[in-house]
């Protein structure tokens, strides 16, 4: 499904009057929470908007969804922090200081929602305005947020369940490489449903790439009945494809989410194709989102998620969203 014109347009729109921070896949998608970030300057002063999420050191997905936050700020002259942190009780904190600080805005990710959630009402309770992203869109409306931008992990896995199903795959594993994180479980399930095979589960260290490749390569060796995987995360993706290789298997790779590396296995057919969540739109549009809050009290989406996604990436399309890729936006 080619939805490249679409998307071309979008960001177009969206960029008219921006600017990309660039360098997404060299830049740290994560900050430690002991770290002090560094705020992007804001033309002429303007509100105070924190971005926290649940980014581990060095993911290029993370640093996509940077640029796009930090665009808008450029764009509309505020100022944005962002932080990140994969320890849930770390990326609370994170939330905590934010409120403290009494920022204007407050932009999560709720990869663990229980986590967040009494930091999350803080906020609230302060008359902070929250829009959560990515993960968490189920607990988005009853922790208080205004909204919710990303994609629904059922809908999106059921999209990758059918491709795969067309593709021939009758045993598929599903790589999971965040414990504890609702979205990616809800992935596998969503994959589960439409496949119309078998779906095993298959848990990693998604910041140990040596114990992906491990991993993968043992359980296709193990049973070689298994014809598909599914991973939710592009540098899983790459480390999958090495393992498959390695392992002699002829398992058919399909991923979630994208990086210059995943498009560029996806033009080489190494990679069937890629879940595309267009996280570029899921930094810029909550900094937009909160600036129109505070200078016209606009709410968007009317009690509904604003939706980023699924779209596919495939061999049909991959050339122009490499195009993309290299300018950090997608």
């Amino acid at each position: 499904m080619n939805r490249t014109p679409i998307v071309l347009a979008l960001l177009g729109a969206l960029t008219l009057t921006g600017c990309s921070a660039g360098g997404g896949e060299q830049a740290a998608a994560g900050t430690p929470a002991s770290a002090a970030p560094s705020p992007v300057p804001a033309p002429g002063g303007g509100a105070n908007f924190a971005v926290i999420t649940h980014a581990g050191p060095g993911d290029a997905f993370w640093d996509v969804v940077k640029n796009g936050a930090e665009a808008a700020g450029k764009q509309y002259g505020v100022t944005v922090t962002y932080q990140g942190d994969g320890d849930a009780g770390k990326q609370s904190q994170l939330v905590d200081q934010a409120v403290s600080q009494k920022v204007d805005g407050i932009v999560v990710s709720m990869a663990n929602p229980d986590a967040l959630k009494e930091s999350i009402g803080k906020a609230v309770a302060a008359r902070i305005p929250v829009i959560t992203i990515n993960s968490g869109l189920d607990r988005s409306k009853e922790f208080g947020a205004i909204t919710h931008v990303g994609q629904s992990e059922d809908v999106a896995g059921r999209g990758a369940g059918e491709q795969l199903k067309t593709a021939g795959v009758t045993k598929l594993l599903c790589v999971i490489h965040e414990a504890g994180n609702v979205g990616l479980d809800q992935r596998c399930k969503g994959a589960e449903a439409t496949l119309g095979g078998s779906v095993e589960r298959l848990q990693v260290d998604g910041s140990n790439q040596a114990d992906v490749s491990s991993k993968v390569t043992a359980r296709v060796q193990a049973d070689q009945s298994i014809n598909g995987v599914l991973t939710l995360n592009p540098g899983v993706a790459v480390a999958a494809r090495d393992a498959l290789k390695d392992a002699g298997s002829q398992a058919k790779l399909a991923t979630f989410d994208l990086s210059g590396d995943v498009v560029a296995a996806i033009k080489d057919g190494e990679i069937l194709f890629a879940v595309d969540q267009q996280q570029y739109l899921q930094g810029y549009l909550p900094i937009t989102f909160l600036h129109l809050y505070k200078t016209n009290l606009n709410t968007v989406g009317g009690g509904l998620p604003v939706n980023t996604g699924p779209g596919f990436v495939t061999k049909d399309n991959a050339e122009q969203v490499a195009k993309l890729a290299e300018s950090g936006t997608r």
